[in-house]
Parts: structure tokens; C-alpha cells; sequence
């Protein structure tokens, strides 16, 4: 038996661009129709077989049944029968339910968000290394869109660091996470950050390879600055291992940084911090990640982090190779106060977070609905390249983009519903709401 759900009325985005007054049907945990409205002539009660699904084509859509009048803003999903069967050819099929969601025709349906760089969140860390911590971080990203996610570690010694791989694992193996990001210990002194300068160590092969044993296989990412001794080997180790080697918290130079594109690294970790600047005689990694097109940029757009022009200058210089990137730590979803990042503790003034001791911004509180909607309404960023950043990017980097990253059928159900001011109001995880739109 098998619930489906159909969302109708709002603008859909699709790889092949916007549907206005769309559809998506929902069977159990896939996507299994996209497009413009059923025919007219469809039963209510007998959804369309998906051989006969309308498709985008750019033409201008028919008026989508059950969509309520612009003027009403609540969605009340309407449950047409309870076991209805239908037979199509050889085929059948029950549904415990099938429900349609109409939505204004202002609103929006994109993709779940994918977020490969993020600490903590709803007062919980990543770092804690208990399966309660990480699914209160998961738990609170899912809520703002975020329904595919790296956990992202911090610093910290060698053998706790394998110790929350371990723990983290299983909830990766669970489904509940998409892998493991180490950012730090094999990173430079003199660009850590808010990482403990006194866990820092050079990536030794051998420690590299530790932690990427402790985490059986689900280990994703490491963040490692490639000009310290060991970086060029440990870059050519990661990529062997099917792991992506990122250029972060760096004190390299342009060359230094060439040579490990060449050795396999391919993403800048939140490109411009934590990393020499942009110079006319000394360019830096930030020339070098910019220009090659096998690196895939994380960029962290929550206005406080880089300058509108430095932005814009990276989407420019990176189209179709920006990942938006919370960088988030356990204030994401709270308030002002005094968190923990690892050893080290954080306060967050005015949605700013920053380390006690010395003052070094300290990831950032951001969700990705926020940054998906400053990315629309501050940056001018178009929707569907927005769409590109959050979701379809990080997900064909991370290998995922057969199940998840953009709305079409035979993957996951991960969708976000947002209203005409580009807030979010609804969240589905692999067919389930998280947020459901009729309470927003």
C-alpha cells in the first residue's frame, strides 16, 4: 500500500526550468510525476498513470485543477478516498491515500537542499559524538530545507576525532546522514580560525588514513591545507580512497594550490576565509580554486561572511560550481548566547558567532533558507540558479545526484515549499512532511 501525494498550483522548478502552476506527485517515498497540471479530463480519484504525466515543454500550462484562488493563502489537502485501485494495462496499484496539496500560484517547489559543510545546530553539535547531539542538528536543518547533509567535525584530538567518526557512522548508515566532512586537524596555524591552534598537526599519511578508517567507509570530505608536509600525499590518498580532498583553512600559495588540484583536490572550502586574499602579483588559492573547473566552490552566503562584490565575483567566476554551505554551528535555529565548537567556545551576538578568546568568527548560525532567499532577494541570484547552488550542485559532487538534488521522477521525495517572499513553508523528506504546508 502506498500513500501518494500530489502538490499542485505553485511554480515548480525542474533541471528544465520553471513550471508555473505545476505539479508534483508523490508515490511513498519517490517522486514519480513532474510537470505541468493533469488533463482536465483526469478522476480525482484515479491520478494519472505516469506514462501519460504532462512534462515541462515551455508551453504555457492549462489551469491546474484543485489550485485554490491567489487571494487564499492556507493549503488544505483534500484526501479523496482511502484504498482507491486502479488497473492500468497489466499493471495495479493501491493507494493508502491520495491526497493533493493545491498551493498559490505564487509560491515556489524546489529541491531539498543539500548542505556538505555544517557543524551544529538547534543548540547540538556534530562534535559531540552522540547519535542524540547529531540527529538534534539533522532535525533542525531538515526544518529549514536542509534534507541531505554532511556532518562536519571540528578540530580536536586524533583519537576523539575517530571516536565521532565511529559514532557518526551509524546514523550514516542509518540513512539519517549523507557522510562525514573532517574539517581540521591538518590544517594551517596560521588560518585556523576557531580550531584549537594546539590540536593542529600536519596530514600525515598515516593519520589521514586513520580517520578515514574510523568512519567505515562514510567518510566524504576532509577540509586539509595541501602546502603542509604530508598534503600533497594525503590529497592523492583521499582521492584513492573515494574521498574528496577540500583546500581550506590554507596558507598556501597559487602554485601550491595548482598542485593539489592536480593531486586530486576538488572543492575550496568556503572559498575567500580562512585563506590568503585575491592579489594582482600574489593570487593566491583563491585565483587558483576559482579558475579550474573540476573544483566545486562552497561559498557561505549569510551577508557576514564575504562582501556582496567578493559574492559576485566567485558566481561569476564559478557558474555551475557554487555550493552554498551553511558553515554552521550549534546556534543555527536558536538564539544569542554561548555555544561550544569542539574544545573551543563561541558567542553569538546579533546572529554573529565568534570565538571568546580572540574574537575569530566562528561558523555562522545560518540555515539554508536563508541563504537561498538572500541568495533571490539581496543577491538577484535567479531561481533556478539558486536552486543549482543548494541543491543540484553539492548533491552531483557528493555522487548523489541520481537520488536527490532536483525534482524528477524515480528519486527521493525531498522537497521545499516556499511562498512568494521565497520563506519556507513546507519541507517533505523522502515522502514524509517535515514541515507541512496546511500548518504554515
Amino acid at each position: 500500500m502506498v500513500a501518494r501525494k500530489v502538490l499542485t498550483g505553485a511554480r515548480v522548478v525542474l533541471p528544465t526550468g520553471v513550471v508555473e502552476g505545476g505539479r508534483v506527485t508523490v508515490d511513498g517515498r519517490t517522486i514519480t510525476g513532474t510537470g505541468a497540471p493533469a488533463r482536465p479530463e483526469a478522476r480525482p480519484d484515479a491520478p494519472p498513470h505516469p506514462d501519460h504525466q504532462d512534462r515541462a515543454r515551455g508551453e504555457p500550462p492549462s489551469t491546474p485543477r484543485h489550485t485554490r484562488p491567489a487571494a487564499e493563502h492556507a493549503v488544505e489537502p483534500t484526501t479523496y478516498a482511502e484504498h482507491p485501485e486502479r488497473t492500468e494495462r497489466t499493471e495495479r496499484t493501491e493507494y493508502d491515500a491520495y491526497t493533493t496539496y493545491p498551493l498559490p500560484p505564487d509560491h515556489w517547489i524546489v529541491p531539498g537542499f543539500v548542505d556538505i559543510h555544517v557543524h551544529g545546530g538547534g543548540g547540538a553539535s556534530f562534535s559531540a559524538g552522540t547519535a542524540e547531539e547529531a540527529l538534534t542538528v539533522a532535525g533542525t536543518h531538515r526544518r529549514h530545507g536542509t534534507t541531505t547533509m554532511l556532518a562536519s567535525t571540528v578540530t580536536g584530538d586524533l583519537d576523539d576525532l575517530a571516536h565521532q567518526a565511529s559514532a557518526l557512522s551509524e546514523l550514516v548508515e542509518q540513512g539519517d546522514l549523507a557522510g562525514l566532512h573532517f574539517e581540521g586537524p591538518f590544517i594551517a596555524r596560521n588560518r585556523c580560525g576557531a580550531h584549537e591552534p594546539s590540536l593542529l598537526r600536519d596530514p600525515a599519511p598515516a593519520d589521514v588514513r586513520k580517520l578515514v578508517d574510523a568512519a567505515r567507509g562514510t567518510a566524504r570530505m576532509m577540509t586539509l591545507a595541501p602546502e603542509l608536509p604530508g598534503g600533497l600525499e594525503s590529497v592523492r590518498l583521499l582521492a584513492d580512497q573515494g574521498v574528496i580532498a577540500a583546500v581550506g583553512h590554507t596558507d598556501g600559495s597559487y602554485e601550491a594550490t595548482r598542485r593539489a588540484v592536480e593531486a586530486g583536490a576538488r572543492v575550496a572550502t568556503h572559498l575567500f576565509n580562512a585563506m590568503p586574499g585575491l592579489g594582482h602579483r600574489t593570487p593566491g588559492p583563491v585565483a587558483a580554486l576559482l579558475e579550474d573547473e573540476r573544483v566545486t566552490v562552497e561559498l557561505i552566503n549569510d551577508g557576514v561572511h564575504l562582501h556582496p562584490s567578493v559574492l559576485g565575483l566567485a558566481l561569476r567566476g564559478a557558474a555551475g560550481r557554487i555550493a552554498f554551505i551553511t558553515d554552521a554551528m550549534g546556534a543555527a535555529g536558536m538564539g544569542d548566547g554561548r555555544y561550544p565548537l569542539g574544545p573551543m567556545e563561541v558567542e553569538v551576538r546579533d546572529g554573529v558567532a565568534r570565538l571568546v578568546q580572540g574574537g575569530s568568527i566562528a561558523g555562522s548560525t545560518l540555515t539554508l533558507d536563508t541563504a537561498f532567499r538572500r541568495a533571490v532577494t539581496v543577491d538577484g541570484l535567479p531561481v533556478e540558479q539558486a536552486v543549482e547552488a543548494v541543491s543540484a550542485t553539492p548533491a552531483r559532487l557528493l555522487g548523489l545526484d541520481g537520488r536527490v538534488g532536483s525534482l524528477e521522477p524515480g528519486k527521493d521525495a525531498d522537497l521545499v515549499v516556499l511562498d512568494g517572499e521565497f520563506a519556507l513553508v513546507g519541507v517533505m523528506r523522502k515522502g514524509d512532511w517535515v514541515v507541512s504546508p496546511e500548518l504554515g
